[in-house]
C-alpha cells in the first residue's frame, strides 16, 4: 500500500488529507495520507527517513517550504525559481522536489474565469512578498501580462522579490512602498491578496477597492473564510472574484498523481466537501 503525507508544524488544521483521501476513495486506491507534526530542527532528518518507513512522498508546508528545498537532491525549474519545494516523492532512489503552489494558482484562475482571462489584463497587482508572493508572480509571468507590481509592508522584502524572478524579455516587474497601494488599485485588472490578512483571527486587509477598473478580478489565497473581507468589498462593488480555496485544490493534483500514479480531477464535489469542512469547523 502506498503511503503519503503532509509534514509541517503546526499540522492539525491542514485540510490536504480530506482531498488525498477523496481522490483515494474516488479511484479505488488502497492508499494512505497522513499528517505529520516535525519541528523544524527534526526536518533534516525527517527528509533522509521518510522514505524507509515507507512512503511515496508527501506535501510540505509552513514553516518547512525552504528546508525542503535546501534538503531535496533534485529540484524542477519551477523550485528553483521560487528556492522553496512543497511537494516531494522518491523517483529512482532520488529525492525531488518541486513547487506546485505556482500551476495551483493558475489552474484555479484558469478554471474560474476561463480561459484567456488575462488578455485583458495589462497590470496585475500582487499584495505581498512571501512565499506564496513568489509561486503567484511565476506563474503570472508565464502569462501575457505586460506589469505585475509588487505592493509589501516591507518595501525591501518585495525589492528582493523583484531581484530574483526578474526575467529578461517577461513582464516588467516592480516593487511598490505600501502608500502606493491605493494608485496601484487603480491601474490593475487583478489584484491579488497573498498575505494572511482577512483570514480568521487576523485583521482585514485595509484597502479601497472603489477606484479598481470595471472589469477587474480580485483574488485572494485565504480560504478560512471562503469570502474574506477584501472579496465581500469586490463583490460589492461588483467586480469578479477568485475565493482561496482552488489554489489549496489544484496545488495536491501533481503530487496525488506522482505517489499513486492516477492524475485526479478537481470537481465540484470535492470542493463541497472541503466547504462543508470549513463551515463545520467555525
Amino acid at each position: 500500500m502506498k503511503k503519503a503525507f503532509v509534514v509541517g508544524h503546526p499540522i492539525k488544521h491542514s485540510r490536504s488529507p480530506l482531498i488525498h483521501g477523496y481522490w483515494l476513495k474516488q479511484h479505488g486506491l488502497e492508499g494512505s495520507y497522513e499528517r505529520i507534526d516535525v519541528p523544524p530542527a527534526e526536518f533534516a532528518d525527517f527528509l533522509k527517513s521518510f522514505a524507509s518507513k515507507g512512503y511515496a512522498g508527501g506535501n510540505v508546508t509552513i514553516p518547512h517550504k525552504e528546508a525542503a528545498f535546501a534538503g531535496v537532491e533534485k529540484r524542477t525549474a519551477r523550485a528553483e525559481r521560487l528556492k522553496a519545494v512543497n511537494t516531494l516523492w522518491v523517483e529512482d532512489g532520488v529525492l525531488w522536489g518541486d513547487n506546485t503552489d505556482v500551476l495551483g494558482f493558475m489552474a484555479h484562475l484558469d478554471q474560474s474565469l476561463g480561459q484567456g482571462w488575462e488578455q485583458t489584463v495589462e497590470t496585475a497587482l500582487v499584495i505581498g512578498a512571501g512565499g506564496a508572493a513568489r509561486a503567484i508572480v511565476a506563474g503570472l509571468q508565464d502569462r501575457p501580462i505586460a506589469r505585475i507590481l509588487i505592493a509589501n509592508r516591507t518595501f525591501e522584502k518585495a525589492e528582493e522579490l523583484v531581484r530574483d524572478l526578474r526575467m529578461e524579455g517577461g513582464a516588467v516587474l516592480q516593487a511598490l512602498p505600501w502608500e502606493d497601494l491605493a494608485r496601484a488599485v487603480a491601474e490593475a485588472g487583478l489584484i491579488v491578496n497573498t498575505t494572511s490578512l482577512g483570514m480568521a483571527g487576523q485583521p482585514p486587509l485595509d484597502i479601497d477597492l472603489s477606484t479598481a477598473p470595471k472589469n477587474a478580478v480580485v483574488a485572494d489565497i485565504v480560504y478560512v473564510p471562503l469570502k474574506t473581507p477584501i472579496l465581500a468589498k469586490a463583490e460589492a462593488l461588483g467586480l469578479r472574484t477568485v475565493d482561496g480555496l482552488g489554489m489549496l485544490l489544484h496545488q495536491a493534483v501533481p503530487g496525488f498523481a506522482h505517489w499513486f500514479g492516477v492524475m485526479p480531477q478537481v470537481t465540484p464535489d470535492l470542493r463541497k466537501l472541503i466547504v462543508t469542512d470549513i463551515e463545520a469547523a467555525k
